[in-house]
């Protein structure tokens, strides 16, 4: 097959630049479910924003620390507005200027400024490390946040000496309609979709926070057979620190974790020989002698169910489980029925007469 991600299922928690993501991964082939764990909400007319603009201004800053591009150009644009990019340029021309990543760094160049140095790890704890090493005591440093507070880094440099102003450009808030994203965690938790997307922490934090009472679901789904797909080390740290193997690039970029997806899904499919025909199980479909088999979720689950015991008999009972609450064994049989007219190999699921179904093996 050509595309490698054909009947395979990524959720897509980014709002920001998700139709870049999601555009990538159907070039191979890939089922995308929208479900924006998070939105950015501007602070251009933040009280906030304009008093640490203010203060730069009336101290200009020893060091600059670019978290991000969108919140460096949002700075420099909300400056624009009241009148104060110019002067705001010339307070941080004189800076030594960290970028945390190379969009922070693209701003920062577009600003008609200067950078001085970027963590390799991306991460705000190597940078308040580096800036440490160097010496800060007495300085003042402008922090520009990413989407909120940054305790842990700010508490780290004020007690080596600095003087930190906080620049808050932007703030995380819940998405406007919830539904998307709760429906991304039920398919989570029932393990109907084969990798989540993540191109932030505070988007990891958000999803888990909204699963509620379905988060240890959702974490053990993770653990498994859901991949937990991150765009970098710093996205992936909520999920690492909650015993979640984590797929991520080695270069924090787009088409680097859609690469990484497209070369980790294929190996985690199963796959077996069944009546002389070999067959493998991806998300929503089946494989079945290099043709691929879409399949609904109730037979797909059966599918999954049967192959997970090959050659052994599942009684009715024993597949019923793998349906739908409410179901009864008369929607057993029809799964059954389904799927295999949607396998089209006849012989590959056996009816054994008073006991249940069995996937024949070789």
């Amino acid at each position: 097959m050509r595309d490698e991600l054909a009947g395979f299922t990524v959720g897509v928690t980014a709002d920001r630049r998700r139709e870049e993501l999601a555009t990538l991964l159907q070039r191979h082939g890939a089922r995308v479910v929208f479900a924006p764990a998070l939105r950015i909400v501007p602070l251009a007319d933040d009280t906030e924003l304009r008093a640490a603009t203010r203060a730069c201004l009336d101290r200009p800053p020893d060091v600059l620390m670019a978290d991000t591009g969108i919140g460096m150009r949002g700075w420099l644009e909300a400056a624009e507005g009241w009148g104060l990019a110019e002067p705001l340029r010339a307070a941080l021309r004189g800076a030594y200027v960290v970028a945390r990543g190379p969009k922070a760094r693209g701003a920062i160049r577009a600003a008609g400024l200067h950078d001085q140095w970027s963590p390799g790890s991306e991460s705000c704890a190597e940078v308040v490390e580096h800036l440490r090493d160097r010496g800060v005591a007495g300085q003042v440093i402008a922090m520009q946040l990413h989407g909120g507070a940054q305790p842990e880094c700010t508490r780290a440099l004020i007690a080596a000496g600095a003087t930190v102003i906080a620049v808050p450009v932007y703030r995380w808030a819940p998405p406007t309609d919830p539904t998307p994203l709760h429906r991304l965690i039920d398919l989570v938790a029932d393990r109907m979709v084969d990798a989540v997307t993540f191109t932030s922490a505070p988007a990891a934090e958000a999803l888990l926070h909204a699963a509620g009472d379905r988060t240890d679901r959702v974490l053990d789904a993770f653990r498994g057979a859901v991949l937990a797909s991150c765009v970098g080390t710093v996205t992936a740290e909520p999920l690492r620190r909650r015993g979640v193997p984590v797929s991520a690039p080695e270069r924090a970029r787009l088409g680097a974790l859609v690469r990484t997806i497209v070369a980790e899904l294929p190996r985690r499919a199963v796959t077996l020989k069944a009546a002389g025909h070999l067959l493998t199980l991806r998300g929503h479909a089946a494989v079945v002698d290099g043709e691929l088999r879409p399949l609904a979720p109730a037979p797909m689950a059966v599918l999954r169910r049967l192959a997970a015991s090959p050659g052994r008999v599942l009684s009715r009972a024993a597949l019923l489980q793998t349906l739908p609450r409410g179901a009864d064994e008369h929607a057993v049989e029809m799964a059954v029925a389904r799927l295999r007219a949607g396998l089209r190999a006849p012989g590959v699921v056996q009816t054994v007469v008073k006991r249940g179904y069995r996937l024949r093996v070789d």
